[in-house]
């Protein structure tokens, strides 16, 4: 019996404390990670029954097929180019092939198409055809960018069409400010020239005393990106070499003016 307690191994106080660390650990790790995984849960949980919710749920359905835009129904519509349509309208079915439409790039699919002419295929797209249906079924697009669309796609096939320039968006009528100056009239071109032969020409004809030249981009680039309010006061009260009115006193103002719009618009 002796000899048995003898080959008994002690324990010492470390190795109990650290059996009591231990096990008080144990425990805590695993209140950790149950709270963990709970809360994980619990964030993945959202009340479907409330507005918010419910417009990320339509939001989420329809957005492989369309997005919801606020637009101002009194702002002027901003034409797009051939490549915006077709990434907003046309790619789906253009892109793969789908209801047997030519698909983008593809000089197979569009070799046929192309003889047909561009006003024959505008008019198809613009109509629609076979699975196709009208405007790529966006009525809101407008001839011209449905035109810029099919030249866009069939030129990606070899074809050399010109596409329509967009027009420019009509500027919005706005309501006179009370106490505001009413906007400059438009000066008469022909009354332009007539200023700029007469005393104008001399220096700016031939870029006397550093005048640009009537015509010369390069010179007068840097004038016209100052704006006409700088040209016309430079014009009015002289500037450098140049005389005030180009040294001819009895000129109104207006007709100044008007030499200075003729001159920009021969140089831009």
């Amino acid at each position: 019996m002796a000899d048995s307690h003898a080959n008994m191994t002690k324990t010492t106080p470390q190795e109990v404390l650290v059996s009591v660390v231990l096990g008080l650990l144990a425990p805590l790790i695993a209140i950790v990670l149950i709270l963990f995984l709970i809360n994980k849960i619990q964030s993945g949980q959202v009340d479907t029954d409330t507005p918010e919710a419910a417009e990320k749920t339509v939001l989420q359905n329809i957005a492989p097929v369309a997005q919801l835009e606020a637009l101002d129904a009194n702002a002027p519509k901003v034409e797009k180019s051939g490549e915006e349509v077709f990434n907003a309208v046309c790619t789906s079915c253009h892109t793969s092939g789908a209801l047997g439409a030519p698909k983008f790039n593809n000089k197979g699919d569009w070799a046929g198409r192309l003889g047909q002419g561009f006003e024959k295929l505008t008019a198809n797209a613009i109509n629609g055809i076979r699975g196709m249906p009208a405007r790529g079924g966006n009525p809101d697009l407008s001839d011209g960018e449905i035109a810029r669309a099919v030249a866009y796609m069939a030129n990606s096939a070899g074809a050399k069409f010109a596409a329509p320039e967009a027009a420019a968006p009509a500027a919005a009528e706005t309501a006179p400010v009370a106490g505001a100056a009413p906007a400059a009239a438009a000066s008469d071109p022909a009354k332009g020239k007539t200023v700029y032969e007469a005393s104008c020409a001399a220096c700016h004809g031939a870029g006397v005393a550093g005048a640009p030249k009537l015509g010369d981009k390069a010179a007068w680039a840097s004038r016209i990106k100052a704006g006409n309010d700088a040209l016309y006061g430079s014009a009015l009260k002289g500037k450098g070499a140049m005389p005030a009115k180009g040294g001819n006193a009895s000129l109104g103002d207006a007709d100044v003016k008007a030499a200075v719009d003729y001159m920009v618009s021969q140089s831009k």
